[in-house]
């Protein structure tokens, strides 16, 4: 609760300024009730007289009177109500839009937190989550939160003060209140207690149905393929169902509320009417007074049937508020100096000194001892089998992760030292699986610098073999990419995310087995292409394809997170067992013999 109640220190004033009003809406509709009163017991019954009506005064005077207190009971009457109108419309007014400001403040706060993640806080938090905390969770609150300035700042206010008014008006049945109070306590104490626990069952339940949905979506193809329709049905309606199953059990918790609350006040109703009536035939009570009586007893059950409402909705809320909260606690483990370094140089050099990398919660290393430099101009390979660190390496690079032991300096500065800006300003990093945004090809091209010239992204397409696809279309760099690029295929879309970090023009180029969806003609294009057009540029290309990397400047062979080989291609096909056996795997000896030739594939 104090994280759901915490959204409101910034709006001080304005909650200030709505709790006037509702002090003043509450004054002028427990107002009403006396003047109800005194219409009935002194308008209506006493003719308009206070005390007893003189002797000497005729019927018409008696009317007169009469009509001119009723005319003026009803004028006040009516100016309260408009008074009431006017504070409630202020208060609904201020409190929806405090309720729509910290959804958006805490949207924008909660996307800002997610944005400066480390790759380690996107694994601990799955996507599908993030999204329903930035969403649902959010709206949750926002809900609740202008529900509270209107209803649980009011409610006390109407409680209080009706009992104020009720033990003003000297009925003597006091004792009845105090007993519906307490029944109303007791049946939201029991609703409480049994539909707490499942809202935050709920909201994971939410989480759980957004990622199976995610899921499901994304890999349609692949579900049709292979004929698998059925089976992923059947996982949703689980999730489904298990969602559905919640919510109806405090649904049907929570509807129980309106039947128990209209029996207590009707029951109210009843038992006051009884006590009046003996009241009123002894002579100790008026029909008027018995009126306000009934009329102050609804406003004080109201108010605590409104925060008896709030006191179900309030932990969901607390618990979306919660949840909220956790992401915005958890704070990146790629932490910036308060005062980073500027580079030393220029030119794109790295160097690995026994780094050593254990992923968050793992056992062991993924990476152990790696020590290597990336010369300025130059290209390294990293190649390996499946899962023996090639990538890992890589993201180490642009601190992704950080890493466990060791340090990466780029261009001569430790890269903890520098500010990720400077740092990614220098790396043009292109990732295994080739992103694009929804806008046009151009868009995407000119992503990592929005400066761009129409020339450099034109240059850095032709350098990444993309021109071709893009000038068979007659809208050319303006064709339109549909969200994630579902209208390009695997090989354009590397193609231009390749041309993205091009167009960037900085001094260190990674890529992460960007070129497995290039054919092998394209795949020597391209690598010609950067050798004549980027020749300055340090070039960092992880592969699994030998042709791909067999004319690097230097190759690193990892073999379960170790270094197990560094050379020449001709060297390693010498020294290196585990890089041979891959050789051989892919190519035949005759092919493996032009390539130690300086041939191409």
């Amino acid at each position: 609760m104090k994280n759901l109640f915490g959204n409101l220190k910034n709006y001080k004033l304005q909650v200030f300024i709505i709790f006037l009003f509702l002090m003043l809406q509450a004054f002028c509709d427990l107002a009403l009730p006396r003047y109800t009163q005194d219409v009935i017991d002194v308008g209506i019954i006493n003719h308009g007289f206070e005390g007893a009506i003189p002797e000497n005064v005729t019927q018409a005077e008696i009317n007169s009177t009469q009509t001119e207190y009723l005319w003026s009971m009803g004028g006040k009457m009516l100016i309260m109500a408009f008074i009431m109108f006017l504070a409630s419309a202020v208060v609904a007014y201020m409190a929806s839009k405090i309720g729509a400001d910290i959804g958006k403040d805490l949207r924008s706060r909660v996307f800002g937190r997610v944005m400066r993640y480390s790759s380690a806080e996107m694994d601990q938090f799955s996507t599908a989550s993030l999204i329903t905390r930035c969403t649902n969770d959010v709206q949750q609150v926002q809900l609740v939160m202008t529900m509270i300035l209107r209803m649980v700042l009011y409610a006390p206010v109407m409680g209080v003060w009706g009992v104020v008014n009720v033990a003003a008006t000297g009925s003597g049945m006091e004792w009845i209140i105090v007993l519906a109070v307490l029944t109303v306590i007791g049946l939201v104490a029991v609703m409480m207690s049994v539909t707490i626990p499942r809202f935050r069952k709920m909201q994971e339940l939410v989480d759980a149905l957004n990622r199976v949905a995610r899921e499901i979506l994304t890999g349609l193809p692949v579900i049709r393929a292979f004929g698998s329709e059925k089976m992923e049905e059947a996982r949703f309606d689980k999730a489904n169902r298990d969602l559905t199953d919640t919510q109806l059990f405090t649904t049907r918790i929570m509807t129980m509320m309106q039947p128990g609350m209209m029996l207590i006040m009707n029951g109210l109703i009843v038992a006051i009417t009884w006590t009046a009536a003996h009241r009123i035939d002894d002579g100790v009570m008026q029909v008027g007074q018995m009126t306000a009586f009934i009329t102050y007893s609804m406003m004080i059950v109201i108010s605590f049937l409104m925060m008896s409402i709030m006191s179900i909705l309030l932990p969901r809320a607390g618990v979306a508020a919660d949840r909220i909260q956790e992401i915005l606690d958890t704070k990146s483990s790629i932490v910036e100096k308060e005062e980073p370094e500027k580079m030393l140089k220029r030119g794109g050099e790295v160097v690995f000194s026994s780094v050593s990398f254990c992923y968050p919660g793992a056992e062991e290393n993924a990476l152990y001892d790696i020590s290597f430099t990336a010369e300025p101009g130059k290209t390294t390979a990293i190649i390996g089998s499946t899962g023996c660190g090639k990538s890992t390496l890589v993201n180490l690079i642009p601190r992704f992760y950080d890493v466990t032991s060791g340090s990466i300096s780029v261009n001569g500065t430790d890269i903890r030292d520098l500010s990720l800006e400077e740092l990614r300003k220098a790396v043009g990093f292109v990732p295994q699986k080739g992103v694009l945004f929804s806008g046009t090809i151009a868009d995407n091209i000119r992503f990592g610098d929005e400066e761009a010239a129409d020339e450099d992204i034109r240059e850095a397409a032709d350098i990444a073999q993309a021109s071709g696809f893009i000038d068979e279309d007659d809208e050319g760099m303006d064709r339109p990419v549909s969200q994630g690029g579902s209208n390009v295929s695997g090989g354009q879309k590397q193609r231009l995310a390749i041309a993205r970090a091009i167009a960037k023009k900085p001094d260190l180029l990674v890529f992460d087995d960007s070129f497995s969806a290039l054919d092998m003609k394209t795949d020597a294009a391209l690598r010609k292409a950067l050798e004549e057009k980027l020749r300055g540029v340090t070039k960092i290309i992880v592969a699994q394809r030998i042709s791909t990397i067999v004319h690097a400047d230097q190759i690193i062979v990892l073999d379960d997170g170790r270094i197990s080989g560094r050379g020449t291609h001709r060297e390693l096909m010498k020294t290196c067992e585990v890089y041979r056996e891959i050789a051989e795997s892919q190519l035949s000896v005759k092919e493996l013999s032009e390539l130690a030739e300086g041939g191409e594939v």
